[in-house]
């Protein structure tokens, strides 16, 4: 494990839902990360890109409905690489400028990378993603004709609900480790990778979204990080906000955070993949840690000035 060796998770903030939203804020996650590379870490960067890869899935779809003779939908595999590759771009090109006018001379790669899940695992029988525009009910009966499922959000008004599978492993992990090595700064993972089967030599991609928290956790193992670092809009991790009860953390025990588990406590689809994914990556290596820290102050919250730090 190296301890200066850290892998930093961007949540949606720092990217915006628009094309021009998208390269402003990357300013600032530019600077964060531009301030953990003049500190002298070694950084691997992972994204969240659900706006993105649902835009993506929208349009492409439109597209096939438009010229149904000649194109075909685009898988959700496809449209995952193709939030990676634009989501890069523009990141790494704000952090190359970033770091250029601190004087620092440093290559930002983005790397196109599959992550291995389980064909077994149960969220293929429970999808819990949504994704994509809304759909009449017409449209709806016709997604689950194809055998895909679909959720009524408002009355009707339907959108595509998808897989959220555990990742198992990162087929491009040699060449992230490769770039670390070469002291370059690394853009791997992004919205969690893209989902694929093995299948022998093949890999077939998987119509899923893994949640990114937890590719971060096993990206942040697999490299010997001693760090994974999640980056939001919020200062620390806070149970019963707005309650006689609120309680915010400055350092945490994954002990303790399981019972908070058990209690009810961290939204399923915000709060809760950060705490579980860091639960997961301090316990199995007690010499970890996690934080847990707003967007703009990543390296006070790495010197445990800001933030919630979580050990085991």
């Amino acid at each position: 494990m190296d301890n200066k060796r850290i892998v930093v998770a961007l949540g949606r903030n720092a990217f915006g839902e628009t094309f021009p939203e998208q390269q402003q804020n990357v300013k600032k996650a530019a600077v964060a990360i531009a301030d953990l590379v003049e500190a002298k870490y070694q950084v691997v960067i992972t994204h969240s890109n659900g706006p993105q890869v649902g835009m993506i899935q929208t349009a492409m779809t439109e597209f096939a409905r438009l010229e149904p003779d000649d194109r075909t939908v685009a898988p959700m595999s496809v449209c995952g690489a193709m939030s990676e590759g634009y989501i890069g771009y523009d990141l790494q090109n704000a952090i190359r400028e970033e770091l250029i006018n601190r004087g620092i001379y440093k290559t930002v790669s983005t790397i196109i990378t599959q992550v291995r899940v389980d064909p077994f695992d149960i969220a293929f029988s429970e999808p819990s993603k949504v994704i994509g525009r809304y759909m009449s009910k017409e449209e709806a009966d016709a997604e689950e004709e194809k055998g895909n499922y679909v959720v009524e959000e408002e009355s009707g008004k339907f959108r595509r609900i998808i897989a959220s599978p555990m990742p198992i492993d990162i087929y491009e992990i040699d060449a992230v480790k490769a770039l670390l090595d070469a002291d370059q700064v690394v853009i791997a993972a992004g919205g969690g990778g893209i989902p694929v089967l093995q299948q022998g030599s093949h890999l077939k991609g998987a119509s899923a979204i893994i949640e990114k928290d937890y590719t971060a956790a096993k990206l942040a193992e697999l490299v010997g990080a001693g760090t994974l670092l999640f980056l939001t809009a919020y200062d620390k991790l806070t149970i019963g906000k707005g309650t006689p009860e609120e309680k915010v953390f400055d350092t945490v025990s994954a002990t303790d955070l399981h019972q908070y588990i058990k209690d009810g406590h961290f939204p399923a689809v915000t709060t809760f993949p950060k705490v579980d994914a860091s639960i997961r990556f301090v316990t199995a290596d007690k010499e970890r840690k996690a934080v847990i820290a707003n967007l703009e102050k990543a390296k006070e919250g790495l010197a445990g000035k800001t933030g919630t730090t979580i050990t085991a």
